[in-house]
């Protein structure tokens, strides 16, 4: 029996075992990933065959044309009360949701929320609401990687990077882009490039985009011609519309949650009904024009085929951000993404058919900044432009356009964030109140105890000393500061030596040290972390405090410097690399 528990323990430390866990972990979070984008199309095609076929079978014969301003209606009587009543985490579109959880609740996501979300979303979309599938399936896959660790309860550390691995699986099956769906968990999900992340989130993007392509076929998103450099002078042209998509995301960014704003102040109909309010504007706004509905890629291919005019492609601009404001503001559940990647291909076809009219010479292909500008405008409004340029090129796998989408990309991104330092995402999650990028970064001095970097020798001083003979007795010390003790040994205050020279000097010289000595003492247990001392130093404004026994605070067992503590952020960082260093038998260092 002891043999075969030794055999156990041993296996469950072996390297070798630790990466099979890893590497099956992510695969099986691609696969279920890839199977749940596959489901989640079929069930919008599902709801859009009910809503748009069978639903204007039923209703045009009475109504006409204008059964359409019903059919987003209905879609938001079911998605509003499915997400208010069981999972609101389900309403918007969904990556905050994944950020916020990865980086202040330890990665863990409800396991209901892979249902609600992919019903909810599938509706919304399947009867005209003008959002994208990639949020919905991102928070699905991260869900999903989520419940898997909270299975085998999973160490924080690692359950990140499962949660990180089904958002980019997620991506990776929608868009048949794997190494997109990486850039975007680490990029925009993660907001880190950890290379322990990284090997688990390629596995399961290449899974997730193979389950795909199995189900969905080999083919890019789009089907793109080849849009070759007309003449170097092009570049320039690029640079400007980059110029253009990063003021549009900003732009994006602010209409989007002002809706968002404004549905909020409608009081007098409740929350779970709103999404059918905004489903009214949508179907009047579809009435028209119906290219505004749902997801959009037949309306974006028509764009970067250039097959569409500039009257089209220009209303369709402000239309389209519109409607997916209305959408999102109302309460209904999708992503932002693919509006985004809609609307930069009519604001780059407006664009480029402009500059063609104005320079016939030179911007030859007015639908090459079409393709251009999609990925300029999520660049923009993600400020992820890696993981534009990358997703843009496996999208249309068109490499003769890769120079002026990373000029375009780069420069949108840059002026988006000089004019509005967060992006879409972000902004969601600070208007409740979480800065996610500090929540992001980890308070490292929290794995390191006061007692592991503490001075146990340490050098005090009577009380009953004069300050004189005091500064006499360690004026060769090394010390820059002494605990002063009383006859049994507890600490009555601490002193320096910078405080000693001076007292020393004058007319305090007589002093006894207790009395000369800081009276207002502030001490710090042995088992506390380094970051409450450093906190206790700040809001006390001292350099050093003195470490009490536990069992009797008047009892001096060390000293913390300002020095310790900065020993102790390298420290810090060490154990946060070894946090959770088993997968599936994770331990904390104080454990070890």
């Amino acid at each position: 029996m002891r043999y075969s528990l030794n055999w156990r323990t041993k296996l469950k430390n072996n390297k070798l075992y630790e990466y099979f866990y890893r590497v099956a972990f992510a695969l099986i979070i691609g696969l279920f990933t890839g199977l749940g984008a596959v489901g989640f199309r079929k069930l919008i095609d599902f709801f859009k065959n009910i809503y748009f076929g069978q639903g204007e079978h039923l209703l045009s014969s009475s109504l006409g044309h204008y059964y359409i301003i019903l059919v987003p209606m209905a879609g938001g009587l079911i998605v509003g009360p499915l997400t208010y009543f069981f999972a609101r985490e389900a309403k918007g579109h969904g990556v905050p949701e994944v950020m916020a959880a990865i980086a202040v609740r330890g990665g863990k996501i409800r396991p209901r929320v892979v249902m609600v979300k992919a019903l909810a979303s599938a509706v919304c979309i399947g009867s005209g609401g003008s959002v994208g599938r990639e949020g919905p399936i991102v928070q699905i896959g991260a869900a999903i990687g989520s419940l898997l660790g909270q299975l085998f309860n999973v160490p924080t550390q690692k359950m990140r990077a499962l949660v990180a691995c089904g958002a980019a699986g997620g991506i990776a099956a929608t868009f048949n882009a794997p190494i997109g769906g990486v850039l975007f968990a680490l990029e925009v999900v993660l907001g880190d490039f950890t290379g322990s992340y990284m090997m688990l989130v390629i596995i399961s993007s290449v899974t997730a985009s193979v389950v795909g392509r199995i189900f969905l076929g080999n083919a890019p998103a789009f089907l793109v011609p080849a849009y070759p450099l007309n003449h170097p002078i092009e570049l320039l042209l690029y640079g400007l519309l980059g110029i253009i998509c990063g003021i549009f995301a900003v732009m994006y960014i602010k209409v989007l949650y002002r809706f968002e704003d404004m549905f909020d102040g409608i009081k007098v109909v409740p929350e779970y009904l709103k999404p059918v309010l905004g489903g009214l504007l949508i179907g009047c706004i579809g009435l028209y024009f119906p290219q505004i509905f749902g997801v959009g890629y037949d309306s974006i291919e028509l764009a970067i085929t250039g097959k569409m005019v500039l009257t089209t492609t220009a209303a369709l601009v402000l239309l389209k951000l519109l409607a997916t404001s209305i959408t999102i503001g109302s309460g209904g559940s999708g992503g932002v993404f693919a509006p985004g990647l809609y609307m930069g291909s009519m604001l780059g076809a407006s664009i480029g058919y402009l500059f063609h009219f104005m320079l016939p010479g030179m911007a030859i292909t007015p639908a090459a900044f079409a393709l251009v500008g999609m990925g300029a405008v999520f660049a923009g409004s993600a400020h992820a432009p890696m993981t534009a340029i990358i997703m843009l090129f496996e999208m249309s796998s068109d490499y003769h356009i890769i120079l002026p989408l990373m000029i375009a990309c780069v420069i949108s991104s840059v002026v988006a964030k000089s004019i509005y330092n967060e992006n879409i995402y972000v902004v969601k999650l600070l208007r409740r109140g979480l800065d996610i990028e500090a929540a992001r970064k980890p308070d490292i001095l929290k794995n390191v105890l006061v007692k592991d970097v503490m001075t146990s020798q340490i050098e005090t001083l009577p009380g009953e000393f004069s300050v004189q003979k005091a500064w006499k007795h360690v004026s060769g010390s090394p010390h820059r500061g002494f605990p002063v003790v009383s006859d049994e040994g507890f600490v009555q205050g601490i002193i320096t030596r910078d405080e000693l020279e001076k007292g020393a000097a004058g007319a305090d010289k007589v002093k006894h040290l207790f009395e000369f000595s800081c009276q207002q003492l502030v001490t710090v247990s042995p088992y506390e972390p380094i970051s409450a001392a450093a906190k206790r130093m700040d809001d006390f404004n001292v350099g050093r405090l003195p470490v009490v026994d536990p069992e009797n605070n008047k009892k001096i067992i060390g000293l913390l410097s300002r020095t310790d503590i900065i020993s102790a952020y390298s420290r810090g960082l060490l154990q946060t690399d070894d946090l959770g260093e088993s997968f599936v038998h994770g331990h904390s260092p104080v454990e070890k």
